[in-house]
Parts: structure tokens; C-alpha cells; sequence
């Protein structure tokens, strides 16, 4: 019998938790019922009751398990960590919110049953924010043009992944992973399933500007050149404007010397001008080189304070 694993990142998801785990045990039992199934819940240290639930969830039914990270380690590293740890034949990503419809996942099991490794799941609309959703698509659409690995549009990481990408995942050996970029770039069989992205059940977003900055920032540096390749055109640009903006001034005032006064208006708009160019760039070259040190830390994605339900004899607390 094929087995099945279900990764729910959670963080302070109070309220949603045991309704997302009894819709899914009630779908699983329902139209999924030839398969074994687990749910693992990894937890990016809640400050909130999702913990005590969670540990009630647990105690309730075996099949779920439960990660408790030691402390958040971001929005990235903690649920690609949880995909390592399923051992199913297939792995589905979903978030706790209800945002990612669970009456997708039959659809996303018979595509994988087709053949495909992988079942992307893309927002064609959402719910969410009008404003959100264009600025996200800008996001996407400058990304992909950019990029070197032709990624995909409103792909957030909702999917099916097959055992044998879990497995390519494993080997990569990446300390900032950045999930959506790596589906595009080692990725193969797969299959695109619209969808339309719902409002959150309960709770708040836990997205602001630092952790959307932080997305577009990893995905930037990561698969694209046009940073620092900008960098050396615009500088290219600017440095040939001036020039010719210098030997207009030195025409004008050498034909009317005794009336042309340019003043220092020209050279202060230069100066200011050019450092703002310059202190733009020094920050982009500043990410890059961020994402680099970060790699070459070799620091591990995640450390666990605890685990419930797994067989390996690691569901201790290390504290």
C-alpha cells in the first residue's frame, strides 16, 4: 500500500490547526482510503497554544507526528527541513491557513498516479488583496525574465512532490534553499493545476515587508545575474552621460566665457546623483555577497527541540 505524507509548516496557528488536521483525516478516510497516510506538523517555535494542540492532535491519533523547532529558523529553511523528514511514497506542502484548498489534493494524488513527480499547484486567482496579487505578479514576471532557470508564476510551494525529488532535495546540501527555485531548476515530469487562493480561515498573515523582502531577495540572488550585471551598465551609462554632459559645459564655456555661469547647482545634483546610484548598487552587491556567506556557513537548517510520533526514537526534548 502506497503511503502519503502531508507537511503543514505552522507558526502561532492556534485557531487552525485541529480543523485543518480533522478536514484532512476526514478527506484522507474518505477519498483517499487505499492509502496509508501521515500528517507532519513542523512547528517554527509558536509563541501561542499551537504547541498544546498540537500534543493533543498527536496524542489522539499516531498517524499525525509533530516537529518542534528549537527556534524560528524562517520562512524557507523550516518547511524545506520538513519535506526531508517524510517518508512517504509522495509528499504534499500545504500551509495551516486553509489558503491551499485540501479538495485539490485527489486531483494532485491522480496526476502523480499518471506518472508525474511533481504536481505544481498555480494561483490563477486568489482571494487575497487585488494590490497583492499585482504586485506579486510584477514580482514574478520580472523573476522569471531575469532568471537563468525559467521559474514558475504564483507557485508558492503548495504541490505534490514525488519520493524521488525528496531525494534530489536531500543531496542538494543548500543552507538558504530557496523551494520554488529549486522545483524549477531540478524538477521534471511535471504538472501544472490551476487554482484559485483562498482568504486564511483564522489568525493573521505573518507576512510583512521584511519577510516578503527577504522571498524576493533570496530568489533574486540566487537565480539571477541582472543585479550586478545592471550594476556595470548603468555605471557604463552614467559615466558616458557625464562625459558628454562635461564637454557640453567646456564648449559653452569656452564660445561664451564671459556670460555662461553654470554655478554649482550642476555639480551638487552630480555629486548626489551619483551617490545614490552608487549606495543602491553597493546595497544589491551587499545581498549577493550575504547569500553567498550564508552559504558557505554550512550552518543546519533547523534544530529540534522535540519530535512526537516518529519511529526513530528522536521525539526527546535535546534541551
Amino acid at each position: 500500500m502506497k503511503k502519503i505524507s502531508i507537511l503543514i509548516p505552522c507558526y502561532n496557528e492556534e485557531e487552525n490547526v485541529k480543523p485543518i488536521s480533522e478536514a484532512l483525516v476526514g478527506l484522507i478516510e474518505k477519498e483517499l482510503s487505499q492509502y496509508e497516510y501521515e500528517i507532519i506538523f513542523i512547528d517554527n517555535n509558536s509563541s501561542d497554544n499551537t504547541r498544546p494542540y498540537l500534543r493533543e492532535i498527536c496524542e489522539k491519533n499516531k498517524n499525525i507526528k509533530a516537529i518542534f523547532n528549537a527556534r524560528n529558523f524562517g520562512q524557507f529553511n523550516s518547511p524545506y527541513y520538513g519535506l526531508m523528514q517524510t517518508t512517504g511514497d509522495c509528499t504534499i506542502l500545504l500551509c495551516c491557513d486553509f489558503q491551499d484548498p485540501i479538495e485539490c489534493i485527489p486531483s494532485m494524488v491522480k496526476a502523480w498516479e499518471e506518472g508525474n513527480k511533481i504536481v505544481i499547484m498555480q494561483k490563477t486567482t486568489s482571494d487575497e488583496s487585488k494590490i497583492m496579487y499585482f504586485l506579486r505578479t510584477c514580482y514574478y514576471k520580472t523573476i522569471r525574465k531575469y532568471s537563468d532557470v525559467e521559474q514558475i508564476e504564483h507557485f508558492t510551494g503548495f504541490g505534490l512532490y514525488d519520493r524521488s525529488f525528496i531525494g534530489i532535495i536531500k543531496e542538494l546540501d543548500d543552507p538558504t534553499p530557496f523551494l520554488r527555485g529549486i522545483v524549477a531548476e531540478f524538477g521534471y515530469k511535471i504538472k501544472i493545476i490551476p487554482y484559485n487562493q483562498q482568504k486564511r480561515r483564522a489568525g493573521k498573515t505573518h507576512n510583512n515587508f521584511n519577510t516578503l523582502y527577504d522571498a524576493a531577495m533570496l530568489s533574486f540572488t540566487s537565480f539571477t545575474k541582472v543585479g550586478l550585471r545592471s550594476a556595470t551598465f548603468v555605471g557604463f551609462g552614467i559615466a558616458l552621460v557625464s562625459m558628454m554632459i562635461a564637454v557640453a559645459y567646456l564648449i559653452m564655456k569656452l564660445l561664451y566665457w564671459d556670460r555662461f555661469e553654470a554655478g554649482m547647482a550642476p555639480m551638487v545634483l552630480g555629486m548626489f546623483f551619483l551617490g545614490a546610484v552608487q549606495l543602491i548598487f553597493l546595497g544589491l552587491i551587499g545581498e549577493y555577497i550575504l547569500s553567498i556567506n550564508q552559504r558557505l556557513k554550512k550552518r543546519p537548517l533547523v534544530i529540534e527541540e522535540e519530535r512526537i510520533n516518529f519511529d526513530d526514537k528522536r521525539d526527546t526534548d535535546v534541551n
